[in-house]
């Protein structure tokens, strides 16, 4: 049966998955601390990654190909598309957490500060996990006027740390605002859930993001398990030049909200992608496996399905063409 892509769905203050999703609850806890306990694998980098740094001069510039890509790490992303820069996810604190004292910590500094960001077009926040929405970032913001672009409820958070109303534009499944005369962006379920404490779980939505300029057609995936409405994104919304897509921070305990590299080669060749960005892994230990462990598994598959993977260092502003790249940048730290 295909899935609905326009509007969520509510049970009382809750947003519901487009499928039944196991979401790791508190139940699952006893045996989540146990399994870390008893980890064994690298899931932090003995060596210190980085630092990677990036030269805003290039920024200067535009791509020829009227499409770049600098990863800043996990899911922050700065997007160069058809004459606009569009910036997702944007964290650069030290820890994913509501503390500066404890929590996941990045395995290297951002590599750019955010002075020396180019001017921005739109910044995009999937949903309200700590590793995607970090209050310390956004409250650099508060005092410029680069537009939000956000899943529903969000907003509140984005008010309260000193966006303004008029900049924030708040988006259920299926919308689409402009960026510009040109570009458009387009909200899509993904398989996931919300929360920053232990309450209001699920009180704010979580989405994918269709993004399409008047050359290029992007898919930003966010977080997301696996299920069939990859397909009917890819349907509805593609082909996509690119993918941008989780393969990191699965687990045999929360296998339906992330997809590891496995799942999203699925979800990529069902989106109809063309080129595949790795994106949530390598910046932070959110979970058991070894650090490097998504990405080596993921060219393996790629080898299997004939996937053309896009994977830049940290930091390196990268041109997008047709040609798979693969920087191979975290072996000199295995």
């Amino acid at each position: 049966m295909p899935i609905n892509l326009k509007g969520s769905r509510k049970e009382g203050p809750k947003y519901m998955n487009p499928i039944l999703t196991d979401e790791a609850g508190f139940g699952k806890m006893p045996s989540i601390l146990w399994d870390y306990m008893t980890n064994k694998a690298e899931s932090v980098p003995k060596k210190t990654l980085g630092p990677f740094k990036t030269n805003p001069e290039i920024f200067n510039t535009p791509p020829e190909s009227g499409l770049r890509i600098t990863w800043i790490g996990h899911s922050s992303i700065l997007i160069e598309i058809d004459g606009k820069r569009i910036l997702t996810d944007p964290v650069w604190s030290q820890r994913a957490s509501f503390s500066k004292s404890f929590g996941p910590k990045r395995f290297f500094d951002a590599p750019i500060a955010l002075d020396d960001l180019p001017p921005l077009d739109a910044i995009i926040v999937s949903h309200d996990h700590y590793d995607h929405f970090d209050e310390a970032t956004i409250k650099y913001f508060a005092n410029l006027s680069v537009p939000f672009y956000t899943s529903l409820g969000v907003g509140f958070y984005l008010e309260k740390w000193g966006i303004a109303k008029d900049r924030i534009t708040e988006m259920d499944w299926g919308d689409t605002a402009k960026v510009g005369d040109d570009m458009t962006i387009t909200t899509t379920p993904t398989r996931h859930f919300s929360g920053r404490g232990i309450t209001h779980r699920n009180e704010t939505l979580w989405s994918a993001f269709v993004i399409k300029g008047n050359k290029h057609n992007i898919f930003f995936g966010a977080d997301s398990g696996w299920f069939e409405g990859f397909a009917d994104i890819g349907e509805a919304y593609g082909p996509f030049d690119l993918t941008m897509l989780e393969i990191g921070a699965y687990g045999k305990n929360w296998p339906d909200i992330h997809m590891g590299p496995d799942h999203a080669s699925n979800a990529h060749l069902a989106l109809k992608g063309g080129l595949m960005m790795p994106i949530h892994w390598g910046t932070f230990n959110l979970a058991l496996h070894a650090w490097y462990e998504p990405i080596e598994r993921l060219q393996q598959l790629a080898k299997e399905k004939q996937i053309r993977l896009f994977a830049p260092e940290p930091g390196q502003p990268t041109q997008v063409n047709d040609l798979p790249f693969i920087s191979g940048w975290w072996r000199k730290y295995r």
